[in-house]
């Protein structure tokens, strides 16, 4: 099992896929660097779902559009400290030359293999396209070598001291062909590149945070001291998985053989309980969202089967529960003259003791839509349309809107609360005078009235990346989980169809929200097609926190390609460094194997 890591050899290989049907996996996800591991140099199991983890950044243009690129023929090795570097050819989105980067190939840097720096452009000093490029450090000069061919078949090497010195490179002078030595793996798609060796340490975390984990091992204390059966009922049991990492379990004691009123030790059976939702959970609803108040859970969604023309909600003491809770009208496009269609993605938030939505509706058209939140009455219901206030569109600072309506639209924006502080984040797109893409953008928000920034808007993210731009360039759906010190935000990004995935940023709590240095995108998507199998298009995650401490990934996706969007329900796992795992399944989160226990219950 690749996840042991008993060998004696650690090969990370490097390569890139062909391309599938577009809504499959297309050029812009083909077309980035991909990894393999192997720890006996002939066998290579794919990681991350053989799905890319280094892509290229579209370039930007003056009027803040983007021109999408892709990259081949990367080729990966380590520079003179150890860390690793990639370089690799920058092409159009399509695979086709790229004419801002003819002579020049791409750098990019990384401490880990996980997260990568793009440094940029490196000047070959050529007038041609580079076809194929290898990189190699050469100890006793102190250099690095530069091999590439280029678009004719003629091969050139180039001398560096400094890659980072991107203009440095010295004149290019004829050299022998360049070929690499062959690589065969048994992975669907696979063009293979390069091989390098890597330390047991970079290897064992390689793998473990680019390999969903399964269970392993289920633990109970050998022994409990216990008064009744509340107290019994408390003792939980731990999962442990095949990266090392555990989770806490409940377990269903079976305590009928326990007299409480008479003092002894009495061996006590149990089952590792584990709740399980079926895919499609909701069908019909997307943005899904489940919140807690007042010892409640509320389930909000758009609405799917009426072209997202009213807002439904769900009450239950049980996040299961909400599965077949009755639905209670809250909103519709009849009742305000501004509000009358796209009622998008609900999200329930509790600041300062007070209930609201957060929602996105437009006067009409496509292009007014725009956010809005709503305020439920004190002491209202949250089941009850009449208790919650009239739509209010969000303002800036100043007082005026947001977005100018029917030249930019905004949507999709969520709560954090941190350090004693309020934000809003959310997703805006300029259509007028071009269409930029949609992308993501922060501020700080008034507790007393959060439809009132504070501060100014603050970019984010855009999507800038192949995954991000995929059909179309979007970047929407934040939503935060804040755990260990670490606040992590997932975005959604690409088109709402097959092609929908679910990307991160992350920054340390103790940081500044409205800095956008302070912040960390991951270079691949955390969650896509390939994540789960019969799970399309995934996305516009939300999370909420069980009576047991566990935080569940509220989502929508596909039950097939061309299928409506549904929600589902999947526990959030945490991997080796503390990061999300959305796709751990029910499968591999608790072996059925394991699910027997039992345990030594003293009675005083």
């Amino acid at each position: 099992m690749i996840t042991e890591m008993k060998n004696d050899r650690n090969d990370v290989l490097c390569y890139t896929r062909e391309p599938q049907e577009d809504i499959i996996y297309a050029n812009k996800l083909a077309y980035s660097m991909h990894l393999a591991y192997s720890g006996d140099g002939e066998r290579y199991e794919a990681l991350n779902h053989n799905s890319g983890v280094l892509f290229a950044k579209a370039t930007d243009n003056e009027d803040g559009t983007m021109n999408p690129k892709s990259l081949k023929n990367p080729y990966l090795f380590q520079l003179a400290d150890g860390t690793f570097a990639v370089v690799a050819v920058r092409t159009e989105h399509d695979g086709q030359p790229d004419e801002q980067s003819k002579g020049s190939v791409l750098l990019f840097t990384s401490s880990d293999l996980l997260q990568y720096n793009e440094i940029g452009l490196i000047d070959l000093k050529g007038d041609t396209y580079v076809q194929d490029i290898a990189c190699s450090y050469d100890a006793a000069a102190d250099t690095y070598v530069m091999h590439w061919t280029d678009e004719n078949g003629s091969s050139y090497r180039n001398v560096m001291v400094d890659l980072l010195h991107l203009s440095g490179a010295s004149a290019p002078e004829q050299a022998e062909a360049l070929a690499l030595p062959s690589v065969s793996a048994d992975i669907e798609g696979i063009v293979p590149r390069n091989v390098i060796s890597v330390s047991p340490e970079i290897a064992h975390r390689l793998v473990r945070r680019l390999t969903v984990p399964t269970n392993v091992a289920v633990q109970v204390p050998e022994q409990v001291t216990a008064a009744s059966v509340e107290e019994l009922n408390a003792v939980r049991a731990t999962a442990v998985y095949s990266d090392g990492t555990t989770a806490g379990k409940s377990v269903a004691w079976q305590a009928a053989g326990v007299n409480w009123s008479a003092p002894g030790t009495y061996r006590v059976s149990g089952t590792v309980h584990q709740d399980r939702y079926a895919f499609p959970t909701m069908e019909h609803r997307a943005d899904p969202n489940i919140a807690k108040w007042n010892g409640r859970y509320y389930f909000i969604a758009t609405n799917d089967a009426d072209h997202n023309k009213t807002l439904y909600i769900r009450e239950s003491d049980t996040i299961s529960g909400l599965v077949d809770a009755a639905e209670s009208l809250i909103l519709d496009t009849e009742t305000y003259d501004h509000i009358k269609g796209l009622l998008w993605a609900p999200e329930l938030h509790s600041i300062e003791g007070n209930l609201y939505i957060f929602h996105a509706a437009t006067t009409g058209e496509f292009f007014y839509e725009e956010c809005h939140v709503m305020k439920l009455r004190e002491g209202g219901n949250p089941t009850v349309a009449a208790d919650w206030s009239e739509p209010m569109r969000v303002v800036k600072k100043d007082g005026s809107y947001l977005c100018e309506a029917g030249k930019v639209i905004s949507l999709d924006m969520t709560v954090i609360q941190l350090n004693g502080e309020c934000y809003a984040a959310w997703s805006e797109r300029q259509f007028l005078p071009v269409d930029i893409g949609a992308w993501i953008y922060i501020a700080k928000i008034d507790p007393k009235e959060p439809w009132r920034l504070i501060s100014d808007p603050v970019l984010l993210s855009k999507p800038d990346y192949g995954w991000a731009n995929n059909h179309t360039f979007v970047d929407e759906g934040p939503f935060v989980i804040i755990r260990d010190k670490k606040l992590f935000m997932t975005i959604s990004s690409a088109l709402v169809d097959a092609t929908y995935c679910v990307g991160l940023l992350t920054i340390d709590t103790n940081a500044d929200l409205l800095n956008p240095a302070s912040w960390t995108k991951t270079n691949y998507p955390l969650l896509t097609s390939r994540s789960v199998e019969g799970e399309y298009g995934p996305g516009h995650n939300s999370y909420v926190t069980d009576e047991h401490g566990v935080i569940w990934n509220v989502y929508h996706g596909r039950p097939g390609v061309s299928a409506p969007r549904c929600s589902g329900l999947r526990r959030v796992h945490f991997d080796i460094d503390g990061y999300p795992v959305l796709d751990l399944t029910e499968d591999k989160d608790l072996n059925p194997a394991l699910t027997a226990v039992s345990i030594e219950v003293v009675v005083k």
